[in-house]
């Protein structure tokens, strides 16, 4: 079955735009609604320097549901569990067939900037990112060095 034109635009203006970001999409060779990601971790952030894999894959029935996205690196976030999950507004109540693949992914980047611990997937996180702000950061930067190295 062919791909939708948007799927097809989408895919063309990610590889275009391809670590304009510090975000590279490339679909995978047998799947093209399957992408493999790589997301460099924001300065002044504590995944700076690190390099994340990602994979999203876009369901049937998208635009009008989200792309479903997990992280294949491990990383220490309040907001993404131990098997990748993303607790994110944009992939989940707040999505919009307005949205795009890039617009997804920008929006997980500057989750990496600005945790959420008030809303979190992993519960232990968001407690220590609450109570001891210091040490939260030491352990993400921590697995960063650990888990996320180029």
């Amino acid at each position: 079955m062919p791909l939708p034109k948007r799927i097809l635009k989408e895919t063309e203006n990610l590889r275009r735009e391809s670590d304009e970001n510090g975000i590279t999409a490339a679909p995978h060779p047998n799947n093209p609604r399957h992408f493999l990601i790589t997301l460099r971790g924001p300065s002044d952030s504590p995944y700076e320097g690190g390099v994340f894999n990602l994979e999203l894959f876009l369901p049937a029935d998208y635009p009008m549901a989200p792309p479903k996205v997990r992280f294949l690196t491990r990383i220490y976030h309040p907001n993404i569990d131990k098997i990748g999950r993303i607790c994110l507004d944009v992939i989940k109540d707040k999505w919009s067939p307005a949205l795009q693949i890039r617009t997804v992914l920008l929006s997980i980047q500057a989750l990496l900037s600005a945790p959420e611990p008030d809303d979190p997937l992993d519960t232990t996180i968001a407690e220590l990112w609450q109570t001891n702000n210091a040490q939260a950061l030491a352990n993400a930067r921590e697995w960063t060095r650990r888990y996320a190295q180029a």
